[in-house]
């Protein structure tokens, strides 16, 4: 994997991250954390061997945002949402707590870095919370993480960090 070969550390978030916790579901785009650096751009393009749409402008623009950027795989048109590392504190505990999974993609298993349980929880919360409370996919997703992982959940570590993303009373509603 090019993030590998070039050291950069990343994790699967998202809907992939939720399907692995909880109750799969296909998804159009694989949501990535990465602590990519400026210094790291030309080399993970390169390592990308030209299988991916992947502009360097566009990654430059987003580690100075704090925003996105894409990858599109060009033989499966799959996209890649790569959301650089930040230095909040919630982002770097998720980041921090990243465990290796076993992961089928492209008719492959593969060891990755995904985002644990609970944080794959409290970020499908803050995006539920921030697009309006009305996303049926999120709500579920959440639903299924707690439906699969039950008491595995770690209850304390869950209500910390909801207060912090204020979103401690839709935790509560779901637990």
């Amino acid at each position: 994997m090019a993030l590998d070969r070039n050291a950069i550390p990343f994790m699967i978030g998202g809907s992939m991250a939720s399907g692995i916790h909880g109750i799969y579901r296909t998804s159009l785009d694989v949501d990535l954390v990465a602590d990519i650096r400026h210094g790291q751009i030309a080399r993970f393009i390169e390592a990308l061997g030209g299988e991916f749409y992947a502009d360097a402008g566009m990654m430059r623009d987003a580690l100075e945002t704090g925003r996105s950027f894409n990858l599109i795989h060009f033989a499966s048109s799959y996209k890649f949402d790569v959301f650089p590392l930040s230095s909040d504190s919630f982002q770097q505990s998720q980041f921090s707590r990243r465990e290796m999974k076993d992961v089928a993609i492209g008719g492959a298993t593969i060891a990755v870095p995904v985002a644990t349980a609970e944080d794959t929880l409290l970020m499908k919360l803050a995006w539920y919370r921030s697009g309006g409370e009305v996303s049926e996919r999120q709500w579920n997703d959440v639903r299924g993480i707690v439906a699969v992982q039950a008491q595995r959940l770690d209850r304390e570590y869950l209500r910390h960090w909801a207060a912090y993303l204020k979103v401690k009373d839709l935790l509560e509603a779901l637990l």
